[in-house]
């Protein structure tokens, strides 16, 4: 998927770490943090990352880095069962088809979720559904907060006003969605 950059964004800004295991950023000069390379990523921001001595680049190992980070903080986002079948494919002759069709999967969902929001901004915007297309949007980012994560670029409530029944439902149908995308997973293997 091909990005337009804007003027700022014509290179990526390049991350050196050095043995200390600090980073510094050449762009600001500056020492940083894992988390601001994860908020960098999260804007769409693209660096990389090399070692300050040999000039190797060691970005791959950083965003593992940063994705260990917060797994272990409680933001779980890859299943166990998905880990399993990933490291299950090291080795296999599948393998170099790996990162292609994770890449194109996650594409496609950043599109399909890009392309809904897009329709909830519209739907918002007036006519006989704006309102029912509100409620609807309210429930889904009630969903949303109730795993404790938010879709990126949409606001997180600070209280549900959805009820219990209309977050069960929500939660059923996540549920429903995520074990197919899991049988389409296991065809594949």
């Amino acid at each position: 998927m091909a990005k337009s950059k804007t003027a700022n964004e014509s290179e990526p800004v390049v991350i050196k770490k050095y043995a200390n295991r600090r980073l510094y950023n050449t762009e600001t000069s500056s020492y940083i943090t894992l988390d601001l390379l994860s908020q960098m990523t999260r804007e769409g921001r693209e660096f990389v990352v090399v070692d300050a001595k040999t000039g190797e680049d060691i970005t791959h190992n950083v965003l593992t880095q940063i994705i260990m980070e917060e797994e272990q903080r409680g933001k779980n986002m890859l299943p166990v069962n998905f880990l399993r079948q990933l490291i299950a494919m090291y080795g296999d002759s599948m393998q170099s088809m790996v990162p292609q069709y994770l890449e194109a999967s996650m594409d496609a969902f950043r599109k399909n979720q890009q392309q809904f929001q897009e329709a909830m901004k519209g739907a918002f915007g007036g006519g006989p559904l704006a309102e029912i297309a509100k409620r609807n949007m309210q429930m889904f980012e009630a969903a949303a907060s109730a795993f404790g994560t938010g879709m990126p670029g949409m606001p997180t409530p600070a209280s549900a006003p959805a009820s219990d029944e209309a977050k069960d439902d929500e939660i059923a149908e996540l549920k429903a969605q995520l074990a197919a995308l899991n049988a389409k997973i296991d065809k594949l293997s």
